[in-house]
């Protein structure tokens, strides 16, 4: 093994880091731009230490932060950014055809309130301060189902400690996924955590989505195939 591939093996080890493809089909020529221009103006700038205050990371004023680590396609933070436009967005997804996805809605719909970050989430919780966010969403994250490949899964010990460390007190941890082992993964590990509390008195309240929740073409597939969801949200203490 050489020294880069070791010390990679060591930074995998010790953040929970990012594993999956990176790139799938050929950028077209706009996307190509819009990597060039909006995510260079929109990429956080991890070089230097976060500012004490997230609000001052956006042109307009926001009230709240809110992160969502793997956005997929973007049309779970697209909607929310453009249904609350007081909440500024932090952006996280390593997959370069989704970032393409996400920057043409960005610009299509002049949004100022989105950040983002195109690479291992990890290294955001883990720059950001101490409880600065009011909400982490996790939304149908890769369950690798393979019982061999569950350590790479996001929801980990390490990873909820990150979480807990990032949210203000009461902030929230939303996880949905159409994945049963994932889900029941998700609580277990939570539950031995007591960093945070289950907001669930019944089945409905994590069978029902969350409010003004959109459809996502992750979850349409889930129901194509016969599976339905869970909408888990975790408090913290």
């Amino acid at each position: 093994m050489s020294p880069k591939d070791d010390n990679q093996e060591r930074r995998s080890r010790s953040t929970e880091a990012f594993f999956g493809r990176r790139k799938g089909k050929p950028l077209r020529t706009n996307q190509v731009r819009l990597f060039e221009e909006e995510l260079s103006a929109l990429r956080l700038d991890l070089s230097n230490p976060a500012p004490t205050d997230l609000a001052t990371l956006y042109p307009v004023a926001v009230s709240r932060i809110r992160m969502e680590i793997g956005f997929g396609g973007g049309e779970h933070l697209i909607h929310r950014a453009v249904e609350n436009p007081e909440t500024g967005f932090i952006g996280v997804e390593p997959f370069v055809n989704s970032m393409a996805k996400l920057l043409a809605q960005v610009e299509a719909r002049d949004l100022r309130n989105i950040r983002l970050h195109d690479d291992d989430a990890t290294v955001v919780l883990d720059w950001l301060p101490a409880a600065c966010l009011d909400q982490i969403d996790l939304l149908y994250p890769d369950p690798w189902p393979k019982k061999k490949h569950w350590k790479r899964r996001f929801v980990s010990d390490v990873n909820l400690k990150r979480f807990h460390r990032v949210l203000k007190p009461g902030g929230l941890f939303c996880f949905a996924s159409d994945i049963d082992t994932y889900v029941n993964w998700t609580l277990q590990h939570v539950s031995r955590n007591d960093g945070f509390e289950w907001l669930a008195d019944n089945a409905s309240d994590w069978l029902t989505p969350y409010p003004n929740w959109p459809s996502t073409r992750y979850e349409a597939k889930a129901r194509r195939e016969g599976r339905s969801s869970a909408y888990l949200t975790f408090r913290k203490r």
